[in-house]
């Protein structure tokens, strides 16, 4: 019998940054971890790499290449991989296919055609081509070719000891290994597919303008459109962000900056107070002190973002576990991209959003997904240690939110997608509850220095674009018009001078406070 979703009022995501299935869960199960780690519950068939001869070809040029190739192994520092793996569409494809056409892709700009895609494509994926990508990515990072000790970390996954809070709660409830990546590809474009289904035909978040006119609708505006009392929406942001990440790249929210994104002390008001909206959306703290669990990109941190993130995912958890309406709650923990982390999993093919897709950046056309993530689904109604075989994509969430509410789809992808509801198999709800403890977060005593990752870099860029539109205004005289384009280049140079975190947010809050004061009055959210 199917699930009523109508059990179900509140949907809460928590969207983390760049980690694959396998670098976060690949280990849950296996014989040499204490139990109940041990083995997947009730004989349950678990897609992770215990057991499995996995490895990666180390390639002929590179320093200790006649070991042949590089296992799967455990992680020994919870700051791996470190330096941040690729993650645009070429890397992918390298890390995909072990292919790098032509051969100039070994070194920046890494994206010549036709961006390391070998001819015919082979299907599936031998995904044998992490460690090749990660050596080649290394020198970007830190201008000298890697020993055999540094580009081993990229096939290292991280033990439930390691990541506590997400293991035992991918234990205690349903941990699905078939969720994948919308695109294979990095950050925008797979945020735009969990809010819109699409990403009007852009795969990279480079060029950063391009991000500032993608107009598709959202499932916010479904909901918006709706016009429904008892369907309602928010989204939920670090302060120390200053601005929403969803709101900068969905041009079409713009006008619900003010009520409808709020700080994560009103999340935990409205978790504890039950004034929870019917969908919820949370990012984490992306520039200072992030904790996102993206990838470092050098050893400045003691132990970098990721046992924040553990954090982060514990707090969320709690608030929602003991505040009011948890038995009418689905937490839904997912990842944006994994990031260039290592997993064996080929992705299938996929339906594009739109019914003759065009060809969009890089000659893509939206028909494959990307790397597998880690998705752990939470509710009531979910039996423990359940594990879910099913192929979902970020797309999944629209489709259980449309379900739940009567919404139409927004493109051929979340229409086609299966939705979440096969996870709910028990009649009443559970009321027992984890004890978990997550590890002692260490904080690097000067984070303002911490120096920039591509991600941080691709925001400063969108805060330049957005300022720069706000100063221009259509009745302007042709010569004001180009005085601020002028500004707007001067910005952008001023944008890519920069070097850590603290100059960084300085940059941002100086715009963003011209851009609010221009809106009129100052942000209540």
């Amino acid at each position: 019998m199917a699930f009523d979703l109508e059990k179900i009022e509140h949907i809460v995501v928590l969207m983390l940054e760049n980690r694959s299935f396998d670098n976060m869960l690949g280990w849950l199960y296996d014989p040499a971890n204490p139990p109940p780690y041990d083995k997947p519950p009730r004989g349950q068939s678990f897609e992770g790499v215990s057991g499995k001869p996995l490895s990666n070809p180390i390639p002929s040029y590179a320093r200790d290449a006649a070991r042949g190739s590089v296992p799967v192994g455990k992680a020994k520092r919870i700051t791996n991989p470190n330096p941040d793996p690729g993650e645009e569409y070429f890397h992918v494809n390298t890390q995909f296919f072990g292919t790098v056409i032509p051969e100039a892709n070994r070194r920046e700009p890494f994206n010549h055609k036709p961006y390391n895609l070998p001819s015919p494509l082979p299907d599936p994926a031998p995904m044998n081509g992490f460690v090749t990508d990660f050596i080649n990515t290394f020198p970007m990072w830190r201008h000298r070719e890697p020993e055999y000790a540094e580009y081993q970390v990229i096939m290292d996954c991280f033990t439930p000891q390691d990541v506590p809070v997400i293991s035992a709660l991918a234990h205690h409830y349903a941990v699905c290994d078939h969720y994948h990546a919308s695109a294979p590809s990095q950050t925008f474009c797979n945020r735009a597919f969990v809010h819109s289904a699409a990403s009007n035909g852009l795969v990279v978040n480079a060029p950063y303008p391009n991000w500032l006119f993608h107009h598709a609708p959202t499932i916010f505006n479904r909901i918006e459109d709706a016009q429904r009392p008892d369907l309602t929406w928010k989204v939920y942001y670090d302060e120390l962000n200053l601005v929403s990440i969803t709101w900068l790249l969905q041009p079409a929210l713009r006008p619900y900056r003010r009520t409808r994104f709020f700080h994560m002390d009103e999340f935990f008001r409205d978790a504890r107070g039950g004034t929870l909206p019917s969908y919820a959306f949370i990012e984490p703290r992306l520039v200072v002190n992030h904790n996102d669990q993206h990838p470092p990109v050098d050893d400045f941190l003691f132990t970098h973002a990721e046992l924040a993130g553990e954090q982060l995912l514990y707090d969320v958890y709690r608030a929602l576990r003991h505040g009011k309406h948890w038995e009418r709650t689905l937490f839904i923990l997912t990842y944006d991209e994994h990031g260039g982390c290592y997993d064996h999993v080929p992705p299938p093919r996929a339906v594009p959003p739109e019914p003759h897709q065009p060809e969009g950046q890089y000659n893509f056309k939206f028909d494959r997904l990307g790397v597998r993530l880690p998705v752990v689904l939470m509710a009531p109604y979910i039996e423990p240690g359940a594990i879910v075989h099913t192929l979902f994509d970020h797309t999944s969430i629209l489709k259980t939110v449309c379900r739940r509410w009567n919404l139409p789809p927004l493109t051929e992808r979340d229409k086609a997608a299966a939705d979440l509801s096969a996870v709910f198999t028990l009649d009443t709800p559970r009321d027992d509850d984890p004890a978990i403890t997550p590890r002692v977060v260490q904080r690097t005593p000067r984070p303002a220095d911490e120096p920039l990752n591509d991600f941080q870099k691709g925001l400063l860029a969108i805060v330049t674009g957005i300022t720069a539109l706000n100063r221009v205004d259509e009745n302007q005289h042709l010569i004001d018009k180009v005085a601020q384009v002028g500004r707007l280049v001067q910005d952008e140079y001023q944008a890519h001078r920069l070097h850590n975190i603290g100059q960084a947010w300085q940059f941002m809050k100086d715009r963003l406070d011209f851009t609010f004061q221009y809106e009129g009055g100052e942000d209540q959210s």
